[in-house]
């Protein structure tokens, strides 16, 4: 039972930065009908940003900075960039093709995704950066197993911003266009919507989600690399489409559910198999978890709110 409720946190704390990522997925799909291959790429700028600084305030005065003020600099720094990351690629690599085939825009988020990740190689290089640990390794323990004080921040943190975003889309005004939008463009536009800054805001949020979910990642890991947003970018996508691509809702649910499968499948694989695999298989599950998805139940376990179009 302590292993369970062990595999239980840990995919829990994991699926937490799976469901920040899946968001900014679902968000441009939504609206746009977009899957954006480029968004795993932002992740990662934000958690190379944020090593980045963290090393550079914790080097300069190894004794005089805080971990928490290390991690607001971090955090201050990586968000505006990141956001600023998604502008760029939505402005001009995905609004010029808004009308053409989809798998023109597929096309150029991958190609989007190529240039980002040869950026960074040229600004960080290809070796691993270590992400000091600089949290107290404080642990509560819960059932016979533990949670550490960086898992409980990065559960109620992202559970709080995931409650923030829900608030934004269903109570402004911001959230109403972006609404209206995801269901027609065409008869938002004529209503007065702003299609471009409705779209550019959604990038803008799915970004500045992405660089939370990097300093997650790299804190709780303690590294960073270059290739790191592709795998998690694919995950992250696994879990929207569990959830359902387009519903918020469903892109938080598919992230917690993804975690914990990946988590208990890594706890018990070993003994499933008779020692023959090990926990270093556990990116299989999710791409399993896809597989299954796609082809028992495409629309997600809660699928696409689509409303009547006029």
């Amino acid at each position: 039972m302590e292993i369970l409720i062990q595999q239980l946190i840990n995919g829990i704390t994991v699926g937490s930065v799976y469901a920040l990522v899946a968001l900014g997925y679902t968000m441009v799909y939504g609206i746009i009908g977009l899957i954006n291959f480029a968004h795993g790429d932002v992740v990662m700028v934000g958690a190379m940003v944020a090593t980045t600084m963290v090393v550079t305030l914790i080097g300069a005065d190894p004794g005089g900075t805080s971990a928490w003020l290390a991690i607001s600099v971090a955090l201050l720094v990586s968000i505006p960039l990141c956001m600023a990351l998604g502008w760029l690629a939505e402005r001009y690599a995905y609004r010029p093709l808004r009308r053409a085939p989809r798998l023109a825009a597929l096309i150029t988020a991958i190609g989007v995704s190529i240039i980002i990740q040869n950026l960074a190689m040229m600004v960080w290089g290809r070796n691993y950066l270590s992400f000091p640990h600089i949290i107290e390794p404080v642990i509560f323990p819960i059932g016979g197993a533990r949670i550490s004080l960086l898992q409980v921040l990065i559960i109620v943190a992202a559970t709080a911003i995931m409650a923030g975003l829900l608030l934004v889309v269903h109570r402004t005004r911001l959230g109403t266009a972006m609404r209206a939008t995801a269901q027609n463009r065409e008869v938002a536009g004529l209503m007065g919507v702003n299609i471009n800054t409705v779209i550019s805001a959604a990038f803008l949020i799915g970004s500045a989600l992405a660089a939370v979910a990097g300093v997650m990642v790299t804190t709780y890991y303690g590294v960073a690399q270059y290739t790191m947003g592709f795998l998690l970018g694919l995950k992250a996508f696994t879990a929207a489409v569990l959830g359902g691509i387009g519903n918020l809702g469903g892109a938080m649910l598919g992230g917690l559910l993804l975690g914990i499968i990946e988590s208990l499948g890594a706890g018990y694989i070993g003994d499933l198999t008779g020692g023959v695999f090990g926990s270093n298989y556990q990116d299989v599950f999710s791409f399993i978890v896809l597989i299954l998805v796609l082809v028992f139940r495409p629309s997600g376990l809660l699928g696409e709110r689509v409303g009547d179009r006029a």
